[in-house]
């Protein structure tokens, strides 16, 4: 069965098949422009794998779903949440390309990138999973063969030509599960613990997703950073992966330094990350205001592509 997902505008899907950090083992970025988007999501109690493919129309976006089997309108309705938080459908970035118009730094990345959106996964949950496996891990094709291994091992296995892809696995299936058992899959058992760990506060109801999808940055950073595992920088990329485009920068300083993504925006602005006080940090971003998640994508995708030409 087929149907489409439209996209709020401007949505240029392909501008994320430069980002490699978006997608996972079983993709091959350049083969998805031509055979579709390939991504396995929970409906219900079952597992389904869909193929997704972009329309190319930035100022008309639209994503037809295609899958194998058949779905019944709930299950369908069940997807599309999970695809719209996916390919960031819901986000509405329009008023950023008219109140960042003039900026000097995400100006000209706004009119070089029109249309460009994050792709995240389909909840807190696998994007939680997929950070902590692949942290202090350099080697980024080895770190997704890792998270592959773990989906293989605890995820359902949905058939695709001759072979199968695996799904990610829900919360309730690492119960039970025996950290140390996860070594063979290149985790650490301190990983594996931090996995079993969030499941646990998952399935018994102290870690709500769908609260965290809707908390405000700052008390979703609060409460991410409480959770056994994820640190200050890991909880700030989960902030800017949900369906939100707000986000906010903490001041993390050591040794006298300015750390992390603030000091890369400083730097943009050409100052100094050591010296920018609380107040000449807000006055840089004023122009991000309400879009600070959407914001700093923008100067990803832009240093990753200007990486690649200086290579």
């Amino acid at each position: 069965m087929t149907w489409k997902l439209a996209s709020k505008p401007p949505h240029d899907f392909f501008l994320s098949l430069d980002i490699n950090e978006y997608f996972d083992h079983e993709h091959h970025t350049e083969l998805i422009f031509d055979k579709g988007y390939l991504r396995p999501v929970w409906v219900g109690d079952r597992d389904v794998l869909l193929t997704i493919h972009f329309n190319g129309d930035v100022l008309k976006p639209e994503f037809l779903i295609s899958s194998s089997e058949s779905l019944t309108e709930i299950e369908k309705e069940t997807a599309n949440r999970s695809l719209r938080r996916i390919l960031g459908t819901d986000l509405d970035l329009s008023p950023l390309y008219k109140q960042a118009s003039d900026d000097p730094v995400l100006g000209p990345m706004l009119t070089e990138y029109y249309g460009f959106k994050r792709i995240s996964r389909s909840n807190f949950f696998e994007d939680a999973m997929n950070r902590i496996i692949q942290t202090q891990i350099s080697h980024k094709p080895t770190a997704r063969k890792m998270v592959y291994k773990v989906r293989e091992a605890y995820g359902a296995r949905l058939p695709f030509g001759q072979d199968t892809i695996a799904s990610w696995p829900r919360p309730i299936d690492f119960m039970g599960a025996d950290p140390v058992t996860m070594k063979q899959y290149g985790l650490s058992e301190r990983k594996g613990e931090y996995l079993v760990g969030l499941a646990h506060e998952i399935v018994s109801g102290s870690l709500n997703l769908d609260e965290l999808e809707q908390m405000n940055p700052v008390d979703f950073y609060d409460k991410v950073t409480s959770i056994r595992g994820i640190g200050p920088t890991t909880a700030q990329d989960l902030m800017h992966m949900r369906s939100r485009t707000d986000g906010f920068f903490p001041s993390k300083f050591d040794k006298g330094e300015e750390k992390g993504l603030r000091r890369w925006i400083i730097l943009s602005y050409g100052e100094d990350p050591n010296t920018t006080s609380e107040e000449r940090f807000q006055e840089l971003i004023t122009n991000w205001n309400g879009f600070e998640a959407s914001a700093i994508e923008f100067l990803f995708l832009n240093w990753v592509l200007t990486e690649r030409m200086n290579k």
